[in-house]
């Protein structure tokens, strides 16, 4: 998986469309690529913006006078205007990005207990039943971000270190098998190796996992 580090990303938008989805009235989002998406969203498209756009009226004695880019994204945005371009750095709204994006999330890594459960339910049965052999989701995750397409919306800093993020699995059946074939050999090894989950002390929570994983 590829990192997205909202604290680094500079997001280019097109100022036509830009203004364009603005002037509609419309929710409308701008996803990491830059685009504009109108709602309803695609699953698991990733936004820095989702939002809309309402002129205040105007009157011949109060004429109206046209907010900046700037004001309309507001304090949580640094906006850069540079000739038919828009530049966004979004990293100061990161609190409300979680909040619009975790619900298309395959995982969320936001809080201090981490990764407790994935979005889609085969995923979700292979984490279930692999911690029957200690095998937890902190584990199944960095194997997903090391093997797996997709992408992780993230902050993360150095100094002092700081993360959150959201993954976004490109191919959930690519990740369902190579989850499973990661777990089928660590779980084999376990009950060879380990008297402790020889396969006559294996409890039923375990003996079911174990089967579920084909390892007896």
């Amino acid at each position: 998986m590829k990192k997205f580090n909202l604290f680094n990303e500079i997001i280019t938008v097109n100022k036509t469309e830009l203004l364009s989805a603005l002037n509609t009235s419309k929710e409308f989002g701008i996803n990491i690529k830059g685009e504009i998406k109108f709602a309803p969203f695609a699953d698991k498209e990733i936004l820095i913006y989702q939002g809309k756009y309402t002129s205040a009226p105007t009157s011949a004695l109060m004429p109206q006078k046209v907010p900046s880019l700037a004001e309309i994204f507001g304090r949580n945005y640094q906006i850069v205007e540079d000739d038919d371009r828009v530049l966004i750095k979004a990293f100061s709204n990161w609190q409300t990005l979680i909040k619009v994006n975790t619900p298309r999330a395959s995982y969320d890594d936001t809080t201090g207990d981490g990764v407790d459960k994935f979005a889609n339910k085969a995923l979700e049965d292979i984490g279930w039943h692999a911690t029957d052999f200690n095998i937890n989701y902190r584990t199944l995750v960095e194997i997903l971000e090391n093997e797996c397409d997709g992408t992780l919306l993230c902050i993360e800093q150095e100094d002092p270190y700081q993360f959150s993020g959201l993954g976004y699995l490109d191919d959930d059946e690519q990740a369902q098998k190579i989850l499973f074939e990661y777990c089928q050999n660590k779980i084999k090894e376990i009950i060879a190796n380990d008297p402790l989950y020889a396969k006559d002390n294996l409890s039923d929570d375990e003996e079911e996992a174990a089967e579920f994983f084909k390892c007896l």
